[in-house]
């Protein structure tokens, strides 16, 4: 009975141990990251594979030069991302080809790719220009949500649209969150100026966003998927519920529209770097009031994911991180 006893207390000692040194952790690593001092901000190069020229950087903070900018997060991508990027670069030239108003660049970003996926990507732009289509290199892995960040912070367009590299989800649903941000844009002020003049505030001016959901597959996800895998989905969920509140169902898809006035208050403020920065962009447009729409969006499974059931942890660890920073306000928010 006294061996059990001892087991038991030794068991007991090592949780409070344990529990001691990640409450230590988290409250370290949301200090760390109090000044958001961890981020990637050397200046990227825009490179002109014809002629080795560097192209001006643009910064969110410039007046919008394209209709809409399109940001590729890319990590290890050389098989999928070529498929992706005709597919979408077909899209995109049909539609400026029937409306005149319609420019975009196309912005990939190497997340520290140890594969081909440079090669790839300049291959793109020696095709289609640099002025459509540049790529910003990382040089090392820092994760998903810093890719977006960067990429986000140098583009050029009234809109800016995140999307993933393998092509999950169909390009052309883009326009289901244009409209609806369209709709809320024109729900805020306009008028005309003495002379009897239109001046209606640009898109890039009014802060909005739309999320791409998958929530309208759910139903059959839980069918398909290991029981020990709802389990763990819907606990994600539950602190995803916790941590950022209700209001968005599916915040973990990688296909996310924002005017350039909300991406100007949100990627400045930014700090998770890998998954769960999807989280926080919720948490921030409910700080800031960026009015959030959540829109079905066509979505196929595509193998080579990078997320796996050891990827929770991980996020529980940056939402913890989070929760801790905001709530205790020693993470600051600048407007």
């Amino acid at each position: 009975m006294g061996t059990i006893w001892a087991i038991l207390e030794l068991l007991l000692i090592s949780a409070i141990v344990v529990g001691v040194g990640l409450v230590a952790a988290i409250i370290f690593e949301t200090f760390r990251r109090r000044f958001n001092h961890s981020h990637v901000e050397a200046p990227p190069v825009f490179e002109d594979p014809s002629s080795f020229k560097q192209v001006p950087c643009p910064h969110i903070f410039d007046p919008a030069e394209k209709y809409i900018s399109l940001v590729i997060p890319a990590y290890n991508e050389e098989h999928r991302l070529p498929g992706a990027l005709e597919e979408t670069l077909n899209y995109l030239q049909r539609r400026a080809a029937n409306e005149s108003s319609f420019t975009y660049e196309v912005i990939i970003v190497d997340d520290g790719s140890a594969d081909g996926t440079k090669k790839v990507a300049f291959e793109f732009v020696k095709r289609y220009s640099v002025d459509n289509v540049r790529v910003i290199l990382l040089g090392k892995n820092h994760g998903k949500g810093e890719a977006i960040r960067k990429g986000m912070l140098h583009s050029r367009g009234e809109l800016l649209l995140m999307l993933d590299a393998d092509g999950a989800t169909r390009v052309d649903d883009m326009e289901k969150l244009e409209n609806q941000i369209h709709a809320v844009a024109k729900k805020g002020p306009q008028s005309e100026d003495s002379a009897g003049r239109d001046t209606t505030i640009r898109i890039s001016d009014v802060p909005a966003a739309a999320f791409g959901s998958r929530a309208h597959l759910e139903e059959k996800a839980l069918a398909t998927r290991k029981w020990y895998r709802n389990f763990l989905m819907k606990g994600f969920h539950i602190v995803v519920l916790l941590a950022a509140g209700s209001g968005i169902r599916d915040t973990q898809c990688g296909f996310k529209m924002f005017t350039r006035s909300a991406a100007r208050r949100l990627f400045l403020n930014i700090r998770l770097k890998r998954w769960c920065f999807d989280v926080e962009l919720v948490y921030l447009c409910k700080w800031f009031r960026v009015p959030m729409i959540e829109i079905s969006v066509n979505w196929t499974e595509i193998p080579g994911s990078k997320v796996n059931l050891l990827s929770i942890p991980n996020m529980l660890w940056e939402m913890a991180i989070m929760s801790l920073g905001y709530r205790t306000g020693i993470w600051k928010i600048y407007s």
